[in-house]
């Protein structure tokens, strides 16, 4: 019995032993409440505004100019001249858009290529070109909105008129050089064709040349194209063949001619552009070139501030319309200064190319004691002064 409780006892203490050693249960915790933020009263802030994207739209040109070319505007010669007092129009005035075509040859080609350019918004045209006259002047009926220029023509009306430079006193002065220069008193003249105003320049160099040569013969010979090099290079040669040492020109293009006339020992003078002398570099003597941009930027502002009227236009040395090429290496200095007082002269007054009496190759006294060849006239000259071998018609 004492045995029985003995063990009773030691199983009682080890069961609150293990109760006492085992661990104690935590109380599952509350979730805290979430704290509530101190309310800030809002200010109101603007929203930034955001400046549209502006795209940038292109200025409407305030002109559009349009111009026609016979021949390739970089021929060193007539085209070349007019190509780049067209582009001095854009350059003097940005706001200028240009629209050019070269090598329009016929009327045909110039009422077509006019025509498209005045439906691409030309408001101004330049016409070049010596065929180029009539088909512009037609066109000028048809678009009276339009403002015509044709170049060394005659025509006018409401909306065409004609602008060019004064050539006749400038190949006074050629002569003079050629008159100075020559061994056999005989010079060359290549021409395109047999017009009004290559007579006149034909004379005016024959007088300039008599003027200090009294025994020199100008040899005319024509080619009959602006710009055919090949009859350029046969006509040249004949000439040269004829013991002419001296050679000019009235084509399109004077290089045929002055490279020709170089490869054979035969001094030339330059007509149309300045940038012929390059085909010369031993033989030349000296040239005469167009600058006329000034004339046509400011025709061109006259057209964008509406005071644009109608006016045949003719412009020389003095008026920067016209240049002189610097003198060859071969020339002497009493050349050069004769022929600066010649140019002196002439705008003095001192000398008058046309002034009379003059006579033609037949003896008639064509401009009488005390008359000058006007301007309006020239255009209707038919005839060559004496010393002239060729024919003027």
């Amino acid at each position: 019995m004492k045995r029985l409780f003995r063990i009773l006892t030691i199983l009682i203490v080890a069961v609150l032993a293990i109760s006492a050693c085992a661990p104690q249960a935590t109380p599952t915790a509350a979730p805290e409440a979430p704290v509530q933020p101190t309310a800030v009263p809002a200010t109101e802030v603007p929203p930034t505004e955001v400046p549209p994207t502006e795209v940038p739209t292109e200025e409407p040109p305030c002109l559009i100019v349009g111009a026609t070319y016979g021949g390739p505007i970089m021929d060193a010669g007539y085209n070349q001249a007019m190509h780049e007092a067209v582009v001095a129009i854009q350059e003097n005035i940005s706001c200028v858009e240009i629209i050019e075509a070269e090598n329009v040859y016929d009327e045909a080609g110039a009422t077509t290529t006019i025509e498209n350019m005045i439906s691409q918004g030309a408001k101004m045209i330049f016409a070049t070109a010596y065929a180029h006259q009539y088909p512009a002047l037609d066109l000028a009926q048809k678009y009276p909105d339009v403002i015509f220029e044709h170049v060394g023509g005659w025509e006018m009306s409401g909306n065409f008129a004609n602008i060019f430079g004064k050539p006749p006193d400038v190949w006074y002065m050629m002569g003079v050089a050629a008159g100075m220069m020559t061994e056999t008193n005989k010079l060359g003249f290549v021409a395109a064709f047999p017009l009004a105003w290559t007579d006149v320049f034909v004379n005016a160099y024959t007088l300039g040349a008599q003027s200090v040569n009294p025994d020199v013969q100008v040899i005319v010979a024509y080619t009959f194209g602006w710009g055919d090099s090949a009859k350029e290079a046969e006509t040249t040669n004949s000439l040269i063949n004829q013991e002419v040492d001296v050679i000019s020109m009235h084509v399109d293009s004077p290089q045929t001619v002055i490279s020709t006339a170089e490869s054979r020992g035969v001094y030339s003078i330059g007509y149309q552009n300045l940038a012929a002398q390059q085909f010369a570099p031993e033989y030349w003597i000296t040239g005469q070139g167009f600058t006329l941009g000034d004339k046509f930027t400011w025709l061109a502002s006259t057209v964008i501030d509406e005071t644009w009227e109608p006016i045949f236009l003719r412009c020389g040395l003095a008026d920067g319309c016209m240049a002189i090429a610097p003198f060859g290496p071969k020339v002497p200095q009493e050349v050069v200064d004769k022929v600066s007082q010649v140019e002196a002269d002439l705008e003095s007054g001192k000398i008058v190319t046309f002034a009379g009496p003059i006579k033609d190759q037949n003896g008639e006294i064509k401009i009488k004691e005390g008359e000058v060849l006007t301007d309006d006239a020239m255009s209707n000259v038919d005839w060559f002064v004496q010393g002239v071998v060729g024919s003027p018609k």
